[in-house]
């Protein structure tokens, strides 16, 4: 019996060992670029060259950190690009998780005439790739005058269904009494929705949060279109015009895309908590 015992903790340790092993490996594969393009940016275009690729650098150059603000032309026009992104992603972020949590409560919570077909409508969307409909969305940018503005790179993109589908799932698992109960005190449907919804949904809010914010900030496409004037136009288009203008060089490109990575990163850290909850309440709903 004592023996049975110590070859299943044998096998349990091993297979933990086995299970930590394989998630150092992965965490090693997905940190490895993270690491290369911090290391690269505070190196010398020579030594990023350099084979074998040295991960330390021998001598700190922040000097690329200066040239990655300044541009090639020295406008300093990265610094309104990074307000522009944050502006237009923070503000898409905000209409896109009030929006999706209103239509997704009222999915939820709310017995109508229509509202499969309503829903399945809205998810119908999610099967049309934007490219099929950019060019009439840009028409009517441009008709509406919106055109290199602010209103042209955040209206078409305050609301998407995967949003009202994650805030539909989640809702559904909220209690229905707590809804009751208000409803008896006389609480207002819009004083329940900001009240009692709101503050309890932080974990699919933060989910939805993250993961807007994050596809909004690498927009390429959309923002390449609608603007024309480099002051309207937002990180990922300055990334293409640094990168492909002659005189560039290695050291601050990556300090580029260093400095652009920082929002979407501390964003989610600083949310991880609620975004994994939220995953997981996602997951759970689906079943």
């Amino acid at each position: 019996m004592t023996e049975t015992i110590d070859k299943n903790a044998l096998a349990r340790k091993t297979g933990n060992a086995l299970v930590w092993a394989l998630l150092a490996l992965f965490g090693a594969i997905v940190l490895a670029p993270l690491a290369f393009m911090l290391g690269a940016s505070l190196m010398d275009s020579i030594e990023i060259m350099t084979m074998p690729y040295r991960w330390i650098p021998t001598k700190i150059k922040w000097a690329n950190f200066a040239r990655a603000l300044a541009g090639n032309d020295g406008s300093y026009v990265f610094i309104r690009n990074i307000a522009n992104s944050l502006i237009v992603s923070g503000t898409i972020t905000v209409t896109t998780v009030f929006l999706s949590a209103t239509v997704g409560y009222g999915l939820a919570k709310f017995k109508f005439r229509g509202k499969n077909l309503a829903f399945l409508a809205i998810m119908a969307t999610m099967m049309i790739p934007f490219e099929t409909i950019m060019i009439p969305v840009y028409l009517v940018t441009l008709n509406l005058g919106l055109q290199d503005s602010y209103g042209g790179l955040i209206i078409p993109f305050m609301l998407n269904a995967f949003a009202v589908f994650q805030m539909r799932q989640y809702l559904q698992t909220f209690p229905e009494e707590i809804l009751d109960a208000a409803r008896i005190d006389g609480t207002s449907e819009p004083s329940i929705f900001a009240r009692i919804i709101l503050p309890n949904a932080g974990p699919v809010i933060a989910t939805v949060a993250v993961l807007t914010f994050r596809q909004q900030w690498d927009n390429l496409l959309w923002p390449l279109l609608v603007t024309q004037r480099e002051e309207m136009k937002t990180i990922p288009a300055y990334i293409v015009k640094f990168a492909a203008e002659k005189y560039s060089d290695e050291g601050a490109m990556m300090a580029v895309a260093v400095i652009a990575s920082l929002p979407v990163i501390a964003l989610f850290f600083s949310l991880s908590k609620y975004f994994v909850g939220g995953s997981s309440m996602y997951a759970a709903g689906k079943e």
